[in-house]
């Protein structure tokens, strides 16, 4: 039985808590318990780490099936360009968006469209505020780390919705008025490369509801494409040749469409969590515009991706390249209708107890187990630190013999 978590599931007859997404998760959110991995919802940001770290391929991200088409009587795919990355260069995205339609989808819809939107609102963002820096809202795992780890932050957060809620309005709205169907009638799906995506349109931050009826992964729609691949079909009228939208799926593309300088455009976990702790301490002070990725090399490196990132990354280099010189035409649309609505709120990971009294005495409680553990943070107990061990000890979830420092001690004593 396959136990979910958020948008990320564990196959439980292929772990083996080996604890390598143990050490790999940024926020301690993982345990090992029984010889499995278990994760606690409350810390999960739904970075995918935990899925890119085991080897055993025991995690996996939670997405929709092909099937799902069935319960709507018009289908839009919303295809974010990073799939456009996975594919080989002798395959072009008009036939790639083909090919999609193909696979039971209506219509295609892609999300470089809503990103140039957000360009030009981030440009007027940008020169009537000075909270600086501005902090990209595009990742969802950067947002909630945020509301978890950096709380003071969460005003620097640039107040628009995600490209893919905005291509999600934009295409149902052209369908529903061009086309005459009910708004239920419609199923808007995105290919996703991350699990944080699925998440966030479980439980939208920002905003009340979620405008998509679910998602696929990149890998999945790659797989799918590729069994019958036609190449006869050599442009599709409907693609959008924007190398700004186009470079918004790698690192920096974001950053480079606001035709600024003064931006710092960071990838990876670790080193997101370090910068944002320089924001915090006030040591960056240059810099107006921050665009954050949890994935190595942005969502190219997302983890229902198939293609390594930074061979994705060429291609969308590419890509960019190869359209530099073409203009495309952007819309006018009003930034009010998708501005955040929904203030974001700070994110309590672990609360000790709803007595303040009590939860104190806990604090003192985790202070002194911790004084009696080795501190070298091994995870072998099944917890990421021994600081987490200790907590776990006070809360209950674990015990001192857990710790194979002091389990081993106490045998030799006892010899």
């Amino acid at each position: 039985m396959h136990s979910q978590i958020h948008s990320i599931a564990l196959d439980s007859s292929k772990c083996v808590g080996c604890t390598n997404c143990l050490k790999k998760c940024p926020t301690e959110a993982i345990r090992i318990k029984s010889g499995h991995s278990k994760i606690v919802k409350e810390r999960c940001i739904n970075c995918g780490q935990c899925i890119h770290a085991c080897p055993r391929r025991a995690r996996y991200g939670v997405t929709n099936s092909l099937e799902s088409l069935s319960k709507f009587k018009y289908n839009i795919a919303l295809v974010d360009p990073v799939l456009y990355g996975q594919f080989h260069d002798s395959f072009t995205p008009p036939q790639i968006l083909n090919n999609i339609l193909s696979l039971g989808f209506n219509r295609f819809f892609e999300i470089s469209r809503a990103a140039d939107l957000i360009t030009e609102f981030t440009k007027e963002y940008l020169e009537n505020h000075d909270n600086y820096p501005v902090i990209s809202s595009s990742c969802p795992t950067i947002v909630r780390l945020i509301q978890i780890r950096f709380p003071e932050l969460i005003d620097h957060i640039l107040p628009i919705d995600s490209p893919v809620e905005i291509s999600a309005y934009l295409a149902r709205k052209k369908v529903m008025d061009s086309l005459g169907y009910a708004e239920a009638d419609v199923g808007v799906f995105y290919i996703s490369p991350c699990p944080a995506r699925s998440f966030s349109f479980q439980k939208p931050v920002g905003i009340k509801k979620s405008r998509i009826s679910g998602t696929f992964s990149v890998q999945s729609i790659f797989l799918e494409i590729s069994k019958n691949f036609n190449k006869n079909e050599a442009y599709h009228p409907d693609f959008y040749p924007s190398y700004k939208g186009i470079g918004w799926a790698k690192s920096g593309g974001q950053s480079k469409s606001l035709n600024i300088s003064n931006f710092l455009s960071v990838d990876g976990i670790e080193n997101v969590i370090s910068v944002l702790e320089e924001i915090e301490y006030h040591k960056i002070k240059d810099v107006s515009f921050v665009e954050c990725h949890a994935c190595t090399n942005g969502c190219i490196g997302g983890s229902l991706n198939i293609e390594n990132s930074f061979v994705a990354r060429n291609r969308i280099r590419k890509l960019i390249d190869l359209h530099c010189g073409v203009k495309v035409k952007i819309p006018q649309f009003s930034h009010e209708d998708f501005r955040l609505t929904e203030s974001l709120k700070p994110l309590q990971v672990t609360q000790l107890d709803e007595n303040i009294s009590t939860a104190i005495q806990k604090m003192q409680q985790i202070e002194a187990v911790l004084g009696t553990l080795p501190n070298i943070d091994c995870g072998a107990c099944g917890s990421p630190s021994c600081r987490a061990l200790a907590e776990d000890i006070v809360l209950g979830f674990s015990n001192k013999k857990d710790c194979i420092v002091i389990l081993k001690n106490q045998i030799n004593s006892s010899e």
